[in-house]
């Protein structure tokens, strides 16, 4: 899948880019929300990797705008922040996203939401009940993305 990673943490979006590159996804890496919404624009992902708490333009402000853009596919988007409060996944619900996993997030859990939503782009899988859009972590997961 081609994957974008926006991630002002260099070693976080590193070690999270080499993860999904080993996994085979055609993965780039931008550090800023402007950065993120060019690259978006040139190259349109299938799935965002974006960290919420961005300098300058918040990932919920990256999202909006990504929103507004016109793909030929709409972009998957997963939050990977620290922003665990039931305000902050309630924003993203609102905002588009359609998962919010808070840090630290095991590297599984990446791998696995990637993984179910490259079967479900590819009708290999279908999914049969509502999405559990809002798993974290740290809490226990309920719903499709249970382990």
């Amino acid at each position: 899948m081609k994957i974008l990673i926006v991630e002002d943490e260099v070693d976080t979006a590193d070690g999270l880019a080499a993860l999904l590159r080993v996994s085979g996804h055609d993965v780039q890496v931008t550090f800023d929300g402007p950065s993120a919404l060019s690259a978006a624009q040139s190259r349109p992902p299938e799935v965002v990797l974006l960290d919420l708490g961005l300098p300058g333009m918040d990932g919920w402000e990256v999202v909006g705008r990504l929103r507004q853009m016109r793909f030929a596919r709409r972009p998957q988007v997963i939050a990977v922040t620290g922003y665990d409060g039931a305000e902050h996944r309630k924003r993203s619900y609102r905002m588009g996203i359609d998962f919010h996993l808070a840090k630290p997030v095991d590297p599984g859990m990446i791998c696995a939401v990637v993984e179910r939503l490259e079967l479900l782009s590819s009708g290999t899988l279908t999914e049969s009940g509502p999405q559990a859009p809002f798993a974290t972590s740290r809490r226990k997961r309920q719903g499709p993305l249970a382990a």
